[in-house]
């Protein structure tokens, strides 16, 4: 009888244990899906760079030198395509500009972006519970990392909190936060 009563307590211990430590559910976005006449407009236009989260610091080893990156995207020439025009101030306080071209993959309500020029990188779009957020989860040849955006350079403290919290829960261990303490850099219209 009390092996029964103690295999039953550590049963509802365990029950309990896990309902607690379990990671929430952020859904894919739906909106950027489109079909070919169609272009994404709430995710179109600036961004900000926040921070990343990936399995180790390797991964996230690229931001290291950065203070702040300003995005904007852009409908592209093409149906299914998005312009990606960056540009990165280093800690140094250059800038860097940059540029990519996605194209959306197949299927409606579809958020893979693939990178032209990187067959081995793939971009999925989570939602955000941040207001004006939006999450990336990057994933190519020997690295995988969550990016994590919104249209301030200066969001809440409790959507970067959040981000840390949902990425450690899925074994995000490395965690880095820009400090977009410059003023970002002018975007190119090249």
């Amino acid at each position: 009888m009390f092996h029964q009563v103690w295999a039953a307590l550590l049963s509802l211990y365990g029950l309990l244990f896990n309902s607690m430590n379990q990671c929430p559910e952020h859904s894919q976005l739906t909106a950027l899906g489109m079909d070919d006449t169609e272009t994404p407009e709430p995710h179109l236009g600036l961004w900000y760079f926040i921070a990343g989260a990936a399995p180790t610091t390797e991964e996230l080893a690229t931001f290291d030198p950065v203070d702040n990156i300003v995005f904007n995207m852009a409908a592209g020439s093409a149906p299914r395509q998005l312009q990606l025009r960056a540009t990165i101030r280093t800690k140094s306080g250059v800038c860097v500009p940059r540029k990519w071209t996605y194209r959306l993959t197949e299927g409606k309500g579809n958020t893979e972006l693939r990178t032209e020029g990187r067959p081995d990188m793939k971009t999925d779009l989570f939602s955000s519970s941040c207001p004006g957020g939006i999450m990336l989860k990057e994933t190519g040849q020997g690295y995988q990392r969550f990016l994590l955006y919104n249209r301030s350079p200066h969001p809440p403290e409790k959507c970067v909190e959040e981000f840390q919290s949902l990425t450690s829960c899925l074994d995000f261990k490395a965690f880095l936060v820009t400090p977009r303490n410059q003023e970002a850099c002018p975007l190119s219209s090249k």
